[in-house]
């Protein structure tokens, strides 16, 4: 049992207060969604809870996939302060040590060849390297899938096929063609018109999406067609990737090795945020030879490859994915049984791998109601981006068995309550 040490509370602003400050210094519509959502300010979290200025106490199902090992894991806490209180920062002109030993550990678990790791600050940032590094090799044609999502940076946002958020920013990269996900027909057809000119960006289940989950053999199929047609493939395992499936990698379960993987979200231990990019010695090559083609004041920083490091090896340690894979049984079975009485009518489907799991319903206006229902009694989850009709849940792989039982009878409460709303 991980044993996390108590937070200092510190003197904060009310909830009140917060939403004020937003609407003049952040932005209206956050300060409303606060708003909606209780008004409340968290204020200190540990393992799988959260803490509100209000003296509340939530259980933490969401958090978009980062908080794998929960929050502030002691290990990578210390690791954080440790570096904090000797180099949080470099220069950029010398050699980074910490930077060195966490590419190290994370290229032990990358999929064989992925040996380079190229260190940035977010997901999206990862997605920009990734789309850069292939123009560098000359493929100008970016091939991603329908409800796909990669970031909403301006390039990511080229590969995240939602025309909400693609619209009011267009033109965005030209030659990006979208194509069916878990279809390889449509993706054959484009990559044949455009050999060796094509990238192709896939995650191995679309969480964004609502969580979708791809036939077996497809992933493989994927990048036998990418071998083919001279495609260079770029895996976003920004979600799904450190263990979060049951597996390191999504790719795993198909022995799929890609030229390029993305890696995100859990990489920084749910403490400080950090990203990568992990690819072959040949995809590397134009980066590898020329470091300042990309670069960022911040990428790679001590203080964040600190955390990473930490959050491998404690993963190592603590056989975490091992452990994500078993709760993950636990979590879809539990979920599927509180949902066996609605299924057929308010719920559609509930689906998962490992420790990402969704919740599909009839109606889009069901998620909303569930998601404030389950905040009332003290449970936070997350909707779905690209899929309105999705709940989706995101557990740490720490939680204990006495949270994971409130967390079904807080479920099935909350779905009764929601079933007889939406009946009315």
């Amino acid at each position: 049992m991980t044993v996390f040490p108590p937070a200092v509370p510190t003197a904060q602003d009310t909830g009140a207060d917060l939403v004020e400050l937003y609407l003049r210094h952040i932005g209206s519509g956050r300060a409303v969604m606060g708003r909606v959502m209780g008004g409340m300010a968290e204020v200190r979290s540990e393992g799988c809870w959260i803490h509100t200025d209000d003296g509340r106490r939530f259980l933490d199902f969401g958090g978009y996939g980062v908080f794998l090992l929960g929050h502030r894991h002691p290990a990578v806490v210390e690791a954080v302060h440790r570096q904090i209180d000797t180099h949080p920062l470099a220069s950029r002109v010398f050699l980074e040590p910490v930077a060195a030993r966490a590419a190290r550990a994370l290229a032990a678990h990358t999929p064989p060849g992925l040996d380079y790791i190229h260190f940035v600050n977010s997901g999206a940032e990862a997605t920009e390297a990734a789309l850069k590094l292939a123009r560098a090799h000359g493929r100008r044609t970016i091939v991603t899938t329908r409800k796909g999502f990669h970031g909403k940076t301006l390039g990511a946002l080229s590969v995240t096929a939602n025309a909400t958020y693609q619209t009011p920013f267009q033109p965005l990269l030209p030659d990006t063609v979208q194509v069916a996900f878990g279809d390889p027909a449509e993706l054959e057809a484009v990559l044949a018109s455009r050999r060796d000119r094509a990238c192709v960006i896939v995650e191995p289940v679309q969480g964004e999406a609502g969580v979708r989950i791809p036939e077996p053999g497809y992933l493989r199929r994927v990048a036998a067609l990418c071998r083919e047609h001279g495609a260079l493939l770029v895996v976003d395992e920004i979600q799904t990737g450190m263990g979060r499936l049951g597996t390191w990698w999504g790719v795993d379960t198909e022995d799929v090795r890609p030229d390029v993987l993305l890696v995100g979200k859990g990489l920084s231990g749910g403490v400080v945020p950090v990203a990568a990019m992990a690819a072959t010695e040949q995809a590397y090559a134009p980066f590898s030879r020329d470091p300042y083609l990309h670069t960022s004041t911040f990428g790679a920083s001590p203080i964040a490859c600190a955390a990473a490091l930490a959050t491998v090896e404690t993963m190592e340690r603590e056989d975490t994915v091992a452990r994500a894979a078993a709760l993950g049984r636990r979590v879809l079975a539990g979920v599927r049984a509180v949902c066996a009485p609605y299924l057929g009518g308010l719920v559609t489907e509930v689906r998962g791998r490992g420790l990402l799991i969704g919740i599909e319903f009839a109606v889009e206006r069901t998620v909303g109601e569930l998601l404030l229902e389950l905040i009332a009694r003290d449970v936070l989850v997350n909707h779905s981006l690209n899929a309105n009709r999705v709940l989706r849940l995101t557990p740490p792989a720490v939680v204990e068995d006495v949270a994971l039982e409130t967390f079904f009878r807080t479920l099935a409460d909350a779905l009764h309550i929601t079933a007889a709303r939406m009946a009315v």
